[in-house]
């Protein structure tokens, strides 16, 4: 569905109300804004690794960091100093370029997409009338994954340029990964672009007054959460720094402060990517439904800030929580869900959300739109009830397939290709020449090298 099906008025209101508030702030109020978005990132940053090492420590009935500071805050500040002080090596025959570049290519993207995050209305920062958000673009959100897609070039090109075949092996499954991901991520933004009319972050905000999207699109926001996991490399998708694999995968031959700017990069995505869910999903800084009713003034001055907060908030417990619960999963079921089961999903999502979508621009009476959903509806469900069907019938061939071999394996101790020779070959020694012996005769040394074993060893 292109824009040009939508209704030009639609679009036109959306992006005159919400792009005009942009471009007119003197220079040290866009200064202002640019430096407080990086030092909230920092700090959030420093808050997230904490958090992260504090609540799956009470997920697993332990303290976690209680040493540095007041309840352990401030843990993470000096692990970094650590990391700083570390000596910082750089092994020999690596691309020394491509190796010191590639951390900051994979954090820099991370820092530009929140630029476009809108997080209150128009407030009165020191008497200049502006909103709270850096900027805005007819094509925001586009922005947003073009700038997540950058981040995986520093992955890969942190990976090629370590010479390292672990190294090589993360940064492949990264991009393999992000690739994948990156796909149903966009499909999901689809979904909203249509339901807003509008590719500004504002804007979208703004459609979402009254409902979220969350509520409206629930399959688009599911998915999209799944997606956002698997974009940042996080468990129980962190098949690019799999321990038990690849030792630290892309980050393998890295130290000192170019790995701390990898953890710098993965934690800095994690807050874009929730914060682009909190602004096309949770409505971006508008109270949650009827809090209006109690607080009148709710979505008024500084006091939407406290709402986008805590939807943010929520949002990277999530990250979390996932980490703390799930185990991580094959490559191949990680590749499988992406390509076979949240793309398809998606495309048939973002299908019915456009025919549905047009009939309402278009004036189809309800009774029309009713039809369409409800047989939207049992197609989908005969598809999902025909998907079970599948799957049950290849769990229980791999089942058969699994006792079969089984079987197999405690009757022939040679099948699944083990090294164990049959019973009828040679010994052992055929491969090595017999040594002539001292002690045997001359009739039993002969026979022995007939046979080729080894007598004299």
């Amino acid at each position: 569905m292109t824009p040009a099906a939508l209704d030009p008025r639609v679009v036109d209101l959306a992006a005159e109300s919400t792009l005009s508030a942009f471009g007119n702030d003197p220079w040290w109020i866009t200064t202002i804004k640019a430096l407080g978005i990086f030092v909230f990132l920092m700090v959030c940053v420093l808050m997230m690794i904490m958090a992260d090492r504090k609540v799956m420590g009470r997920m697993q009935q332990r303290h976690g960091p209680n040493r540095m500071g007041p309840f352990g805050l401030l843990q993470s500040l000096f692990d970094g100093i650590k990391l700083s002080l570390k000596e910082d090596l750089i092994p020999r025959g690596v691309d020394r370029f491509v190796y010191i570049a590639a951390p900051m290519i994979a954090a820099i993207p991370a820092f530009l997409a929140f630029s476009v995050i809108p997080m209150g209305p128009e407030v009165n920062m020191f008497g200049v009338m502006t909103p709270l958000q850096l900027t805005d673009l007819p094509i925001a959100a586009l922005l947003v994954l073009a700038t997540a897609a950058l981040g995986v070039y520093g992955i890969v090109l942190g990976g090629w340029s370590s010479q390292s075949p672990y190294a090589l092996l993360g940064g492949l499954r990264a991009s393999a990964q992000v690739i994948s991901y990156e796909v149903a991520m966009g499909l999901s933004f689809v979904a909203v672009f249509i339901m807003a009319g509008t590719l500004t972050t504002s804007g979208i905000v703004a459609a979402q007054e009254h409902l979220w999207f969350a509520v409206l699109l629930l399959p688009s926001f599911l998915i999209y959460i799944v997606t956002m996991i698997g974009e940042t490399n996080r468990l129980p998708f962190d098949l690019a720094e799999g321990e038990g694999e690849i030792v630290g995968g892309f980050m393998t031959e890295y130290g000192s402060m170019k790995y701390t700017m990898f953890f710098l990069a993965e934690y800095v995505n994690m807050c874009t990517v929730a914060a682009v869910s909190v602004t096309l999903f949770l409505g971006g800084w508008y109270a949650p439904p009827g809090v209006t009713a109690i607080i009148p003034g709710a979505n008024e001055g500084w006091l939407p800030l406290v709402w986008w907060l805590l939807k943010f908030v929520f949002m990277m417990f999530l990250f979390i929580w996932a980490r703390g619960s799930l185990p991580r999963v094959r490559y191949d079921q990680l590749m499988k869900l992406g390509w076979k089961v949240l793309i398809p999903i998606q495309l048939v999502w973002i299908t019915g959300v456009a025919v549905v979508r047009m009939l309402i621009l278009d004036g189809a009476s309800p009774i029309i739109i009713g039809a369409v959903i409800a047989a939207f509806t049992v197609a989908t469900i005969a598809a999902f009830a025909a998907w079970v069907r599948f799957v049950r019938r290849e769990r229980a061939e791999e089942a058969l397939a699994r006792a079969e071999n089984a079987r197999r394996a405690h009757k022939e101790p040679s099948f699944g290709g083990f090294p164990v020779p049959p019973s009828t070959a040679a010994h052992y020694g055929s491969s090595v020449l017999a040594e002539p012996s001292r002690t045997a005769s001359a009739g039993t040394v002969e026979r022995n090298q007939k046979k080729g074993e080894v007598t004299g060893a």
